[in-house]
């Protein structure tokens, strides 16, 4: 296992730290996994304290470990250690199957020069190389904007977003003390209807296991399937707590769920497809 990585004072983790635990989390997780589950096992292997997990990254709204993090998952893709799926499901290359032998440094080493390089080759058309996500840079502008809008609002956007993926009956209460319920929607599966409670919050942090436990106590008697969305993130001990044994399983979409949910179905997110053609010299050899 790897060592734990020593935090500076200000909460700080560099790609350079999280280069190998990242891709011994991957192994651990069977070899594919989502942003969230390779977070918590990494965090773990690390032995990250919940401070350091929630420390936000300049002000928010993302964690300054998430985005170290997303920064580290595609430094490792330019590396050809891991590749991803349109579902945003990442995975260890056979090249990525052999970090017990990879030197993190040379590896951070290797993708700067890559950089470096590409950017001299593209300069004459104006493209910028980075070093971080840039692939991600949409999501930390829309979660700005929806940490902007007013609580009204962002819950008429929830209830958009239910109807969008099948929900009917779907009412935002906007009752205070409620136990944190927002709205209620019917979720028609087949020949099966679910009614749900649901609870939509703009949160710059994360979402403690309190929260979950408060949301299940003002579900109880009234329904078994509950919903929790965030433009925040979801700590290690809320998620188990969502899926407590014994207790009504909620469902949890955090902030960069979210943004995957409102592009999916291009709600304040536009998706253009850029045309690529290629010229097959080989196709008039023939004529």
């Amino acid at each position: 296992m790897s060592p734990k990585i020593p935090v500076t004072a200000n909460g700080y983790i560099s790609v350079l730290d999280l280069i190998i635990p990242m891709l011994e989390a991957l192994e651990a997780l069977g070899g594919s996994a989502t942003n969230e589950e390779i977070d918590d096992v990494t965090s773990g292997i690390m032995e990250l304290d919940e401070a350091t997990r929630s420390a936000l990254h300049q002000g928010g709204p993302l964690t300054k470990f998430a985005y170290r993090s997303a920064w580290t998952r595609s430094w490792l893709k330019k590396a050809g250690l891991l590749e991803n799926s349109a579902r945003g499901v990442w995975s260890l290359t056979p090249a990525g199957k052999t970090w017990g032998t990879i030197d993190a440094k040379k590896l951070v080493d290797d993708v700067r020069a890559a950089n470096r390089a590409k950017a001299k080759a593209t300069v004459a058309n104006d493209e910028t190389i980075e070093d971080g996500p840039s692939a991600d840079d949409w999501r930390q502008k829309l979660l700005v904007q929806l940490i902007a809008m007013e609580p009204a609002a962002f819950e008429r956007l929830c209830q958009r977003l239910l109807r969008e993926f099948g929900f009917i009956k779907v009412e935002v209460t906007g009752k205070s003390g409620d136990g944190g319920i927002d709205g209620t929607g019917v979720l028609r599966v087949n020949l099966l209807s679910f009614h749900v409670l649901f609870q939509c919050k703009r949160y710059s942090g994360s979402v403690g296991a309190g929260a979950v436990r408060d949301f299940r106590g003002a579900m109880v008697g009234r329904t078994d399937k509950g919903l929790i969305i965030t433009t925040g993130a979801f700590t290690a001990d809320a998620r188990r707590e969502a899926t407590r044994d014994g207790a009504p399983a909620i469902d949890l979409v955090d902030g960069d769920t979210l943004c995957d949910l409102l592009k999916d179905r291009r709600l304040g997110v536009t998706v253009e497809m850029v045309e690529q053609v290629t010229v097959d010299e080989a196709a008039f050899a023939g004529f």
